[in-house]
């Protein structure tokens, strides 16, 4: 057998709070060898354990891939675990053990949790969200812990100049929003295009990249522009008046999961049945396109960098298989995923794992060297065209997507929008 019976410390309980407060939890201390010579540990790393934290909404609108930022993670170190630990570059072998708390997508809640945090984990990781993500990053800089392979596409994450104690995981919200535009601008054909964004740093990445991709193209005209709130209920009165111009394309920088939903509906409503696009986090065939009747339209679009879970063919493969099992056997999440970030925190424990191999000594500077070391890294299920590469200093850990159209069941990757 590759892994003995034996549960992994780390399961995920899907509550309002949840709290993996693991049986020997790290609190720090010295690894000095007796003779002075050996480098002090950075809280949350033993000899035998490593302990993460995250912060992330387990409750809310965002739960559902909220939930799935730690399930991934505790699936791939839980199996880790299982067979032994992780073999650190320091040559010790140590256990992984994760610390999550529900942060309702409330930045309060989130830097309350990150305070709670700090003194017991070793590194921040995979939390989702934008302003929850922001909400503790200057402290983080401050107390000089690491926030890693975090769930946001805000490129302040990845920019090694700023501060060198982040780096986001999953591409920009101009990287996907740039590619969009230039494939739409790059179709050959006219199209009047509404932009539906929301008003943060989330809705003006996705539109600014948009922008930049169709610059010069004089076959795209964008003919009117709206925001909403992150807060808002409806999006009814906002797709009402983008209606009106009759436009073929909205690009929909939408990270609200009902509101996505309720958008796709109300167009129908309306007769007004253009093409879309939709970010890579609100783009869920499951839990999004389907219940909104997505299939209605003559192509709804999004981007991505890894295999769907939900896609038919993916629990066919033996890696599949694998991923699913260990998501039930160690995280006691049963269902298959209908949100990418599952795979996409699973992707960031092997990302994780690659670190540690490299780390030669027990703190959190010599973890930050290691992890911005890893370059053309194949993570399991990535697409073909997409790696992990976090040497640049200035782009997330993968920084590269694909376009894929949703095809009533799954997506399939385009090299042309019509």
């Amino acid at each position: 057998m590759r892994r003995t019976t034996r549960k992994a410390a780390g399961i995920v309980a899907m509550a309002s709070v949840l709290a993996l407060a693991l049986a020997g939890c790290s609190r720090g201390g010295s690894s000095d060898n007796g003779d002075g010579g050996a480098a002090a540990s950075s809280p949350g790393i033993t000899d035998t354990t490593i302990t993460l934290g995250i912060t992330t909404p387990l409750s809310g609108a965002t739960a559902g891939p909220g939930t799935c930022t730690v399930a991934g993670i505790t699936a791939y170190f839980g199996a880790k675990n299982a067979d032994g630990g992780v073999k650190f570059g320091d040559g010790k072998t140590r256990k992984v053990e994760i610390k999550a708390l529900d942060d309702a997508y409330d930045p309060q809640k989130a830097k309350a949790n990150y305070d709670q945090l700090k003194g017991s984990v070793f590194a921040m990781t995979a939390g989702l969200g934008t302003p929850t993500n922001l909400a503790w990053r200057e402290a983080a800089i401050a107390d000089k812990v690491p926030q890693v392979l975090v769930m946001t596409g805000d490129p302040t994450f990845s920019d090694k100049s700023q501060s060198p104690w982040q780096l986001g995981f999953v591409p920009t919200y101009m990287n996907e929003g740039e590619a969009f535009g230039k494939m739409l601008a790059a179709s050959g054909s006219d199209h009047k295009v509404v932009i539906l964004s929301q008003n943060d740093d989330y809705g003006e990445g996705y539109v600014s990249g948009f922008k930049a991709g169709i610059e010069g193209a004089s076959n795209i005209t964008v003919v009117k522009e709206l925001t909403y709130e992150a807060t808002d209920t409806s999006v009814d009165a906002q797709i009402t008046e983008l209606a009106s111009t009759k436009a073929d394309v909205i690009f929909n920088a939408m990270s609200i999961t009902p509101l996505a939903i309720a958008a796709l509906q109300k167009a129908q409503q309306l007769n007004w049945k253009p093409s879309w696009f939709l970010p890579s986090n609100t783009s869920s065939p499951s839990a999004i396109l389907e219940p909104g009747k997505a299939d209605a339209y003559p192509g709804v679009y999004s981007v991505s960098f890894a295999q769907s879970a939900s896609s038919p063919t993916f629990a066919t493969t033996d890696e599949g298989a694998q991923f699913l099992s260990d998501l039930k056997e160690y995280a006691d999440y049963k269902d298959t995923p209908a949100f990418p970030h599952c795979v996409w925190s699973y992707q960031v424990g092997a990302v994780l794992d690659q670190a540690f191999q490299k780390m030669t000594s027990p703190t959190r500077d010599d973890f930050m060297t290691a992890l911005r070391s890893i370059s053309d890294f194949t993570a399991p299920f990535m697409l073909d065209g997409t790696s992990v590469d976090t040497t640049t200093g200035d782009q997330p850990a993968v920084s590269s997507v694909v376009i894929q159209k949703f095809n009533g069941k799954g997506y399939d990757t385009v090299d042309k929008i019509g």
